[in-house]
């Protein structure tokens, strides 16, 4: 049988830790067959980005409905947009694929705080992708500023499902707590919670990895919490056998 395919719209870092590289390789772990549409080009390493290119975006817009016409696409991922123009193109291409599961993750800062997306994003993100998303995957800093009059992360995923998203898996990765938690929160109101040992060390392309590996369970029709536990155990085994190749982060050993 042939694998499901998963357009990925993300941007590339040349370390391979985070971005389209992840991308492809936690979609091909999981047996999924990556279609991946390059959005920006960045200078960044396992420590910190220096700086990001966006690709033009009409011609992002032409790499993804090439595949969309070519390839019969079972979920959608999205990754670093960086700027508003890029986000309202991708937006108005995926109202024309409703029925495709769509995992947005909201990249926003790299692996050493350097931002990667401009203020006017946000609005994007709360207007047009919210209202799409099967999943929205913000880690915690993410999420404050998503939602930063929020007081808790349950409040700030209530405030993203109040913009129309149908779950917002909370990470809590970047929390400083003994162990990581994860929240699940659906529109209907149900949360469900995992509790993930802290692993020494911390990782790059770890958000990548966990939303990349939740839209390969959707693809091969997965409910989005067996795709969202699946994804959240794989991701912990990959950052468990990590790799130290640089002088920053860990990277992810995703296979």
């Amino acid at each position: 049988m042939n694998p499901p395919v998963v357009l990925i719209v993300a941007g590339n870092d040349p370390s391979g830790g985070a971005g389209i590289a992840a991308d492809i390789q936690a979609v091909t772990a999981l047996g999924a067959h990556p279609a991946p549409v390059i959005s920006a080009l960045t200078v960044q390493d396992t420590v910190d980005a220096r700086a990001v290119q966006m690709v033009d975006t009409r011609f992002i817009v032409e790499q993804a409905e090439a595949v969309l016409a070519d390839l019969p696409v079972a979920a959608i991922k999205l990754g670093l947009l960086g700027s508003a123009e890029i986000g309202l193109a991708v937006a108005a291409l995926l109202e024309r694929y409703p029925a495709l599961p769509l995992v947005v993750d909201p990249v926003l800062y790299a692996a050493g705080g350097a931002a990667l997306a401009e203020e006017e994003l946000i609005a994007v993100y709360l207007e047009r992708l919210a209202p799409r998303a099967t999943v929205i995957t913000p880690n915690a800093l993410e999420s404050r500023r998503l939602a930063p009059s929020a007081a808790d992360p349950d409040a700030r995923a209530r405030a993203l499902l109040e913009h129309g998203a149908r779950a917002v898996l909370v990470k809590g990765g970047d929390e400083p707590t003994a162990d990581v938690t994860n929240s699940l929160h659906l529109a209907d109101g149900t949360v469900q919670r995992w509790e993930w040992p802290r692993l020494p060390g911390s990782f790059h392309g770890s958000g990548c990895t966990l939303a990349s590996a939740i839209a390969a369970r959707l693809a091969h029709g997965d409910t989005l919490g067996a795709a969202v536990d699946a994804a959240q155990r794989a991701t912990q085994h990959w950052l468990d056998a990590s790799w130290q190749l640089g002088r920053g982060q860990r990277i992810p050993a995703r296979r």
